[in-house]
């Protein structure tokens, strides 16, 4: 079963590759190659919901289900952005981690569902 401290956590990471997206596109330096960034079971977040500490059980659950789709939600979004910068649409890459974008929907939506989540182990 997922424990409070675990979802904590793994918000935490997304938070983080969010900000490390933003940063890259700023200075035009990715990190990751490109198909880092559709591989949303490689990321610490990622392995976390695929890995050992999350019973069989809780994989069946209304929450997990909708988490592990909003997840990839963002990882899909997040190629988006990095093809932008990689293409030097800088601006508009920008554009979408801050504004009302696909990603910045889906960032929320994910942020939303593991709070979701939260509520319901409490």
């Amino acid at each position: 079963m997922a424990t409070l401290q675990e979802i904590d956590k793994a918000i935490g990471a997304h938070v983080m590759w969010k900000t490390r997206l933003k940063a890259a596109v700023e200075t035009g330096r990715m990190e990751a190659p490109q198909a880092a960034l559709t591989a949303a079971h490689d990321c610490p977040f990622g392995k976390w919901m695929k890995g050992p500490t999350i019973a069989p059980s809780t994989r069946t659950s209304a929450y997990y289900s909708r988490v592990d789709e909003l997840h990839t939600k963002f990882h899909l979004a997040a190629a988006r952005i990095g093809e932008m910068a990689i293409a030097g649409q800088s601006d508009q890459a920008i554009e979408e981690i801050t504004g009302a974008s696909e990603f910045s929907s889906a960032h929320k939506e994910l942020a939303a569902a593991m709070e979701e989540w939260k509520k319901a182990l409490r």
